[in-house]
């Protein structure tokens, strides 16, 4: 998505552009009051789409699970499924769940790597139930300080150091009693999540 499109449709709308600080109430409600319903749509995906890059780029779990969101609310809306003003509220809620998604590494007292890991470790519900947040934020802060010292710079390419980090992972896990079942799918994302963020601890 190219900024001098998202431009054009402001224009089109007649409205400021806002410095995205995009999803604050105010300016979700000048978007749901626009008498161009299709150009409101349209103006709410670029936007989205734009801050799931920009804010959710070096977090797998939420990138992912903001872009399906979108993806399927923008099928339903282009195959008539849903009417333009209900894929405008959903598109609005789904504003209101991203800003809240944002403010959660505060909330957690964790940084945005320890909040990475966190989510790929909370993307299986039953460990969310079992553990519970705290738990989960205090295995995504000894991650992160465990992963930092250890990962290398070759480290992804390299088999060995690889299967080392893994099972300091499955360790640190089996020590909190992540779910046993889970623990497997849970270090594969959390070695992901580490491949993405390992370029900036270098």
């Amino acid at each position: 998505m190219v900024s001098g499109e998202v431009v054009d449709v402001f224009e089109a709308v007649g409205l400021d552009k806002p410095n995205i600080g995009l999803l604050d109430d105010e300016f979700l409600a000048e978007v749901r009051n626009l008498p161009e319903k299709n150009l409101a749509v349209e103006l709410l995906e670029r936007l989205l789409e734009g801050e799931i890059k920009s804010k959710f780029a070096s977090n797998l779990a939420q990138e992912k699970k903001f872009s399906e969101l979108l993806d399927s609310v923008i099928k339903r809306y282009q195959n008539r499924s849903i009417e333009t003003a209900q894929v405008i509220e959903e598109l609005i809620e789904m504003a209101k769940k991203f800003a809240a998604a944002s403010k959660r590494g505060d909330e957690l007292g964790l940084n945005n790597d320890e909040l990475a890991f966190y989510d790929a470790l909370a993307n299986n519900e039953a460990s969310v139930r079992e553990l519970g947040d705290e738990t989960l934020a205090k295995i995504a802060h000894e991650l992160t300080d465990s992963l930092r010292q250890n990962v290398t710079v070759d480290w992804s390419n390299r088999d060995s150091v690889r299967a080392k980090l893994r099972l300091m992972v499955k360790r640190i896990l089996r020590k909190y009693k992540y779910p046993p079942d889970q623990q497997e799918e849970a270090a594969q994302l959390v070695l992901m999540q580490a491949e993405t963020l390992c370029e900036a601890w270098m």
